[in-house]
């Protein structure tokens, strides 16, 4: 007995000795590489097992390790994860981490809404671009300027502030979903996007994050180009701040301020940014400004809820910009704007004149969001959102003998909009996960005319069948504070068109992910119905209201992906969405009617699919995409490129349109030394209609003019965007904390917009390239270094290029080539990309 106990005992201390001498310790300090400041929080992890640590706000972590060699990760939010060897005992020492482009390791509330890429083992097509690009990068720019440097994104930037779009592998921007924190910001009624009312959403955004293709939302949205999540800032972990000045051509100003309070000791957390800006426009007499605010509080519990409340807006006002032909630019330059009048008395004139069309706006956004932990393997997060727009687009009427001013026509869109997403996930096994969740959304908009402002008289006369004869004396003014509680717009204050639009959206959706060792599947699935209703109180005796229309729409998708080794992973995707009509393409274009299309308009077919490649390593990394899509029966609405002003302004309806959109894709990181980075992409498409099309055929008010036609589009080129984009970015360390960087795109392969046919097809546009550069420097201050000014000037278009960013227009080049530029008759309309421009700024952070 004795013997065994005394072999038991020899036994476990072997045991016990042999395991400890297994072990070992690692330890080291984590900075950052800019101020290095010691990290907190830092998670370090022995690689292959679950033991892990994290470092103490001095950044120092201790790691006992389970074996005595082999792996630690080292990763943090912000920074690129970085992996390292130990052989027994190792003291690392300092570790700097590097600024990361990915968001694998961002803690957001509303996480589970979110649908990100790193979010799903099955990869999709996507570039992300981080707090710090945007911060340097953005300038005075709008949202689709920073992605201009992806693959298949183009910017177009238009006349004034907030006028821009983008284009998505060939598809425009009414086609591409734009999330904010999971919430659905595309117009319900015609999947518009006005960057204006967006003005201050990179002020606030921690990252953007461009999902081409099918990508990885679970909503049922419409993604037939890609998917644009922006993620905004909601909870810091850190107290801290900043205040920055910002100037630019033009007279262009912008101050802002931040100040966050971090997560305190009861779980609370504050944070607000206020912001104002304004400025002259690189176009002549484009002149604007506005505000942005945010505010945000955030509430933890216990480390199972997460709540957050979050209010933001950007209220602003800006002057159109009119259209003109090529020649028209070339003979006055391309700056010219005619679009305003001079000798008119009002306070609001922009360097003398007065706009004839200005846009006026506010949209504040508020959301409530829940993330519930409900145990280690289940979560369910859920957003609650709401959205009150009051604007409209001023246009000045004039008297059509003298040419006087007579008041600015308000165009008014006001609409209320609330919804509600969420989603809950559960571990079924070590392999499964099952996701599932619904999204109810429910929009009225008000649509009518009135006065901003009197001019040359004090009333007008007007007239309705709801209301026979009467005069309008109220003005509702430009500032879009005001228009958000003004309670002048009444009925009797409304002229040539009041109609409301009520569309009410629901739907379910659900995606079960297969992943183990190398292999990943999964499968999506969202199923949802569209409620529309038109009512009209201006061209009925008594308030009319249209045939209620209900669509069912549906969408699947489908992938896989096999990770080769730790280096090399492929996927392919497929789906296919039946996708209900937009709102606008179900009735008859007359404001003043509640008639229904006949016949009516059914869901459009998307097919898509898609495969990759991924590469990463630690100095070299690449995604190589190639993508299919099909799309079939789309409505596609259109105009000849003329202001809606003018007399010759004409808008087109095509039914039944078909196109095919196909191409590859390859994005290139490196590092060809610590100090410097050079990225690349270069994206080829091709973009064809299909078959014939069915085209009605608008004036300004909506009229249809004369009958509807068939027309031949088949093997027409799809305009608006280049086929063929590249570009090449390099990011420099000159000295610590002082960088210069530089981007060159390319675009090519790129045709009009207009109305086309096979007798006046598409034109092709000339090539262009440009090339834009930035300086930054940081200086550290305060008593601890732990506060700095940061300092940083940005240059685009450093070589004054001259080209054509967009034409409407097929008229076909003259056979006189005085008649042409770059083989483009000069008849066409179009619009010269802005020349070179410039904005420096100085922030403080502490």
């Amino acid at each position: 007995m004795k013997n065994t106990i005394k072999f038991l005992f020899f036994a476990v201390t072997l045991m016990l000795s042999a395991n400890t001498m297994a072990q070992s310790i690692v330890t080291g300090t984590v900075l950052d590489p800019e101020t290095n400041e010691p990290l907190p929080g830092v998670n370090v992890i022995e690689v292959g097992t679950t033991n892990g640590v994290s470092t103490n706000f001095d950044g120092l972590f201790s790691l006992k390790t389970s074996s005595d060699a082999g792996k630690i990760s080292i990763s943090y939010v912000g920074y690129e994860k970085k992996t390292l060897s130990f052989n027994g005992n190792t003291s690392i020492g300092e570790i700097k981490l590097l600024s990361d482009n990915s968001l694998e390791e961002v803690v957001i509330t509303g996480s589970g809404i979110i649908d990100l890429a790193e979010d799903r083992n099955t990869p999709v097509a996507v570039s992300t671009i981080k707090a710090a690009e945007i911060q340097e990068k953005a300038g005075n720019w709008d949202l689709p300027e920073i992605l201009k440097s992806t693959p298949s994104v183009q910017n177009i930037k238009g006349g004034g502030f907030g006028e821009g779009s983008m284009f998505l592998r060939g598809f425009d921007q009414t086609n591409t979903a734009f999330l904010l924190n999971g919430q659905p910001i595309n117009g319900m009624e015609d999947g518009k996007m006005y960057w204006s009312n967006w003005s201050g959403v990179l002020d606030v955004a921690n990252a953007v994050q461009v999902q081409r293709g099918l990508g990885s939302s679970k909503l049922a949205i419409s993604s037939v180009g890609g998917t644009v999540n922006i993620v905004t800032k909601s909870i810091d972990r850190r107290e801290g701040g900043f205040v920055q000045q910002m100037v630019g051509n033009d007279d262009y100003t912008k101050t802002t301020a931040y100040y966050s309070t971090g997560v305190n000791e009861k779980g609370w957390s504050f944070s607000s940014l206020l912001g104002h800006w304004q400025g002259d426009g690189y176009v002549d007499y484009t002149g604007g400004q506005g505000q942005t605010y945010f505010f945000s509080v955030g509430y933890q519990p216990n480390e199972n809820h997460t709540l957050n409340v979050l209010l933001t807006g950007a209220p602003q006002w800006h002057a159109a910009a009119g259209r003109g032909s090529i020649g028209t630019f070339l003979e006055k330059g391309r700056r010219y704007n005619d679009w305003n009048v001079d000798n008119v008395s009002s306070p609001n004139l922009i360097e003398g004149k007065y706009p004839s069309g200005r846009n006026i706006y506010h949209k504040p956004v508020a959301n409530l969001t829940w993330d519930w932990t409900i145990d280690d393997k289940s979560s369910l997060s859920t957003v609650l959102y709401g959205s009150l727009g009051r604007g409209a687009f001023a246009a000045l009427q004039t008297d059509r003998n003298t040419g006087e001013a007579l008041y600015a026509r308000s165009s008014n869109n006001n609409h209320n909009w609330f919804g509600l997403v969420t989603s809950y996930s559960n571990e079924l096994s070590e392999t499964l996960t099952l996701n599932v969740g619904a999204d109810v959304r429910t929009y009225k908009g008000d649509h009518f005319r009135g006065v901003t402002e009197f001019l040359g008289q004090n009333s007008v006369n007007a007239g309705s069948t709801f209301l026979g004869d009467y005069t309008i004396t109220e003005e509702y003014g430009i500032d879009p504070w005001g228009m958000m509680f003004n309670t002048n717009n009444k009925v009797g204050e409304r002229f040539g068109y009041n109609y409301q639009e009520v569309i009410t959206y629901y739907g379910l959706f659900g995606q079960l992910e297969y992943s183990q060792d190398a292999l990943s599947a999964f499968f999506q699935g969202a199923l949802s119905n569209q409620d529309h209703l038109v009512t009209n109180e201006f061209n009925y005796e008594t308030t009319t209201e249209s045939d209620k229309v209900s669509n069912i729409g549906y969408n699947l998708k489908a992938g896989a992906a096999y990770a080769i080794n730790d280096s090399n992973k492929v996927f392919v995707n497929a789906g296919y969405y039946s996708r209900q009509p937009f709102h606008d393409n179900l009735l008859d274009n007359n404001r003043n009617s509640v008639d229904l299309i006949n016949p009516a308009v059914a869901n459009e077919k998307i097919t898509g699919l898609e495969a990759g490649y991924q590469f990463g390593g630690e100095l070299f990394s690449a995604n190589f995409n190639v993508y299919h899509t099909i799309w079939d029966n789309r409505t596609k609405p259109n105009t000849n490129g003329e202001n809606q002003e003018s007399a010759a302004y004409e808008a087109y309806q095509n039914q039944g349109q078909k196109q095919v959109h196909s191409g590859v894709e390859l994005e290139v990181f490196t590092r060809p030394m610590q100090n410097l980075r050079v990225n690349g992409f270069l994206s080829l498409g091709d973009w064809k209609y299909v078959g014939d099309i069915t085209r009605r055929t608008f004036d300004a008010d909506g009229v249809q003019i004369g009958e509807e036609e068939k027309i031949d589009i088949d093997g027409l080129n799809v305009g608006g965007a280049a086929k063929v984009t590249g570009g090449i970015t390099a990011d420099y360390e000159i000295l610590p904390r002082f960088s210069f960087d530089t981007s060159w795109n390319w675009y090519n392969d790129q045709h009009s917009e207009g109305n086309f046919s096979k007798e006046a097809p598409p034109v092709s546009l000339p090539s262009y390239d440009t090339v834009d550069a930035g300086l930054s420097f940081k200086a550290l201050v305060g008593k601890d270094k732990t506060n700095s000014l940061q300092f940083r000037v940005n240059v685009n278009n450093v070589f004054d290029e001259v080209y054509l960013e967009s034409v409407f227009g097929t008229d076909a080049a003259s056979a006189d080539p005085t008649e042409n530029y770059k083989g483009i008759n000069k008849g066409n309309n179009g619009r010269f990309g802005y020349g070179r421009t410039w904005n420096t700024s100085i922030r403080f952070n502490f």
